[in-house]
């Protein structure tokens, strides 16, 4: 015989895991100095333009 499973609890625990996820990134992107948010964000930029560079038409 299966074992029961209660689906909202299943769902409960997935909803905090989920959120949990998300305050662990915003807890990194907060702890971090404006200097750094910034070259973050043009590591990011410059390897989304390296992508559509490299991409096949």
């Amino acid at each position: 015989m299966a074992t029961l499973i209660n689906l909202n609890r299943f769902r409960k625990a997935k909803k905090r895991a989920t959120a949990e996820e998300r305050a662990a990134q915003n807890r990194a992107a907060s702890g971090r100095t404006k200097k750094e948010r910034k070259t973050t964000t043009r590591e990011r930029e410059r390897a989304d333009r390296e992508l559509d560079n490299k991409r096949l038409d």
